[in-house]
């Protein structure tokens, strides 16, 4: 800007008309100003510029040359007309013409600088730039040149400082800029596909080195890098557990088969069915598979597209296979290779059996066709049903799987996988048969799967049997089939209805018992306190020991005859009975006439002087409220691991019932 200054300064000497001395124009005959460079400032408010010395007779007027709507005259002063814009406008022009009448007198020239002022924001040339990057880009690479990035500002002198903010969390780490000044995007670290395949970023620039400098102003853009999946990783046959993201540690498959017998569907193998997928599953290439070893005879062959395994012959003895599988990119760019060891065994072929009656899965709303159901238990694995084979452990081939109700599902080898698309919410109940098909036999097992955006609660409705009628339209994913609601109500009607059960079988046990009860409680307790120990009974040796606790309360002598108190069995070889039945009690035994019946065990004296010969004890419990007839119980307890063969009293006719035999064993008692 001082160039223009210098530029300009001698056209001053110019601003006299021609043949006009200078030492006129100081003696106030021509037209003059007192500045002709003026300096302003950008979007300053119009106003005075300078003064014009006019003599008299003239006066003074814009010429056409003159920068169009910038100035104006008033009076004896230029005023500034407009504010100046540096970006629009850098020298405003002000050609002031002297005239006397119509004639031009004296040109004067005025300049005015508009001086550069920060008024304006930087600007992107974009504010969503999407770009791809491939994931075996090499590091230190530019990803996008500067010259796609690079800001404008039309403040020519300023200069711009840029900043590279991450919006997807450490995505920093990968990405950086190649300086403050330059905006080029570079690439830090190796990228994957797996763990990010998209980044977004803000960038940022600013006029100004500070942040808080003034004025200072700012603007962003977006930037959203799409990380695409190169060819890196070879076939991954699963399930495999993973190292890296380039390397999956696959497991091997084993199964086991039959000798003699040549099974007609694919083998079932552990921890599953054969299956590799491109390890770059963003590319996702088909795979083929092959046999490349161990197939002794072309005993097996495989599927190029599925990878079932087949049986092709018999196998005649007991014998091991180890079979390698390979896997191919259909693009033949990388392949994989793994071990199928098969295990054929001599077996009877017992009918299969399920470990649990029950399985529970559950499958999300709008699952199309051939979706895996999730194990209830384990969500983050697929339901398999098994049957295992006594006979033959671990795993057994020979078996298939197949559900019998249920046309929303179906089974592959041991998995659940959905039949048709599955739209609401609902609970299906299913049947899987497993067959043996060396044998022929079956077996079957309930399977519950929950149409639900989240796993069953482990705890809730069983099921008795399998169905297959959907829940109700609508049901949330938390309701059962037969909601709380209607379970609560049916225990309340089960409740009342056992309440009035047992109310009616009160009115009928007091219609046929009422009389007796109302008669017992007194008589029973009457007869407690009168309970009496007979130590002469006693052995020598246990004269000291506890009296035997009486009857119940509320037996009568009746009912005690008839229920002994000794439970245990009687001795399985009773003596041969004697024909001589027993004499009668005399009239001076004083033994109840209820307990003299029919039966020769049924009385005994309790005055006899003869002792039994084996430990134990004998308790007399009398009855002194019933008549004038003494009601008397002998209780006879001998020692554990005593036998009854010296029972001197418990030997003869008299410890022979017709019902119950001798009553010479360890649990003899007498009852009089």
């Amino acid at each position: 800007m001082g160039a223009w200054a210098l530029l300009w300064a001698p056209l001053l000497l110019l601003l006299v008309l021609p043949g006009q001395p200078p030492g006129a124009a100081a003696q106030g005959q021509v037209c003059f100003v007192n500045k002709t460079l003026i300096n302003i400032k950008e979007n300053t408010n119009p106003g005075p510029l300078t003064n014009i010395f006019i003599p008299d007779g003239q006066h003074v007027t814009l010429g056409p040359s003159s920068t169009p709507s910038a100035f104006r005259i008033l009076g004896d002063q230029l005023f500034l007309n407009m504010t100046p814009d540096y970006e629009e406008n850098t020298m405003l022009e002000a050609h002031l013409e002297c005239r006397r009448g119509s004639s031009v007198v004296t040109q004067l020239l005025v300049l005015v600088s508009v001086l550069d002022v920060n008024d304006n924001a930087p600007e992107f040339p974009f504010e969503v730039k999407n770009q791809d990057v491939a994931e075996d880009t090499k590091v230190n690479s530019i990803v996008i040149p500067e010259s796609e990035l690079k800001a404008t500002d039309k403040d020519e002198e300023d200069v711009l400082f840029y900043t590279l903010q991450e919006v997807t969390l450490n995505a920093s780490s990968f990405f950086s800029l190649e300086g403050v000044n330059r905006p080029a995007l570079r690439l830090d670290r190796s990228l994957d596909f797996y763990q990010w395949q998209n980044m977004t970023f803000r960038l940022l620039v600013r006029d100004t080195q500070e942040e808080n400098a003034e004025p200072s102003h700012t603007a962003t853009a977006t930037l959203v890098l799409h990380v695409l999946p190169a060819d890196l990783r070879a076939p991954w046959f699963l399930p495999c557990s993973y190292s890296d993201g380039y390397v999956c540690i696959e497991a091997q498959y084993h199964g086991a088969i039959p000798t003699g017998h040549r099974l007609p569907s694919p083998l079932i193998l552990r921890p599953g069915p054969i299956y590799a997928v491109d390890g770059d599953r963003g590319i996702n290439a088909r795979i083929i598979y092959s046999i490349v070893g161990g197939n002794v005879d072309n005993t097996f062959a495989i599927d190029a597209n599925s990878g079932n395994l087949t049986m092709v012959k018999i196998v005649p003895a007991p014998t091991t296979f180890t079979l390698l599988i390979r896997g191919d990119q259909a693009d033949q760019a990388r392949y994989s290779v793994t071990q199928v060891t098969v295990e054929a065994r001599s077996t009877p072929g017992s009918p299969p059996q399920f470990p649990q009656n029950l399985y529970r899965g559950f499958v999300a709303p709008g699952s199309g066709a051939g979706v895996a159901v999730r194990d209830a238990s384990s969500p983050s694995q697929p339901l398999r049903i098994q049957a295992q084979d006594p006979s033959f452990p671990g795993f057994n081939s020979a078996i298939t799987y197949r559900i019998t109700n249920c046309s929303e599902f179906r089974m592959d080898g041991e998995t659940v996988l959905t039949a048709t698309a599955l739209e609401r919410e609902g609970v299906f109940y299913a049947e899987v048969e497993a067959t043996n098909t060396v044998t022929g036999n079956t077996a079957t097992a309930a399977v519950e799967i929950w149409v639900s955006e989240q796993a069953p609660p482990t705890t809730g409705t069983t099921s008795n049997g399998p169905t297959t009628e959907e829940s109700k339209p609508g049901s949330g994913p938390g309701d059962p089939r037969f909601s709380t609601v209607d379970m609560a109500v049916l225990g309340g009607v089960l409740g009342a209805l056992l309440l009035l059960a047992l109310i009616g079988l009160a009115v009928l046990l007091f219609k046929h018992y009422g009389h007796q009860l109302c008669c017992r409680p007194r008589k029973a307790a009457d007869l407690q306190p009168h309970s009496f120990d007979n130590q002469a009974f006693l052995g020598d040796q246990e004269a000291t020991k506890a009296s035997a606790p009486g009857p119940k309360p509320g037996l009568t002598p009746a009912e005690t005859l008839s229920a002994p108190l000794d439970p245990e069995p009687l001795s399985p070889e009773p003596p041969t009975p004697k024909a001589q039945a027993p004499e009668p009690p005399g009239p001076e035994s004083p033994v109840a006439p209820s307990a003299a019946g029919d039966s020769p065990s049924a009385v005994r004296s309790i005055l006899t002087k003869e002792r039994r010969p084996e430990g134990g004890y004998k308790a007399v419990w009398f009855g002194e409220d019933i008549g004038a007839e003494a009601d008397v119980v002998v209780l006879n307890t001998p020692e554990a691991g005593e036998g009854g063969d010296g029972d001197s009293e418990g030997s003869g006719e008299e410890d022979m019932g017709p019902d119950r035999g001798p009553s010479n064993g360890p649990g003899d008692s007498t009852y009089i």
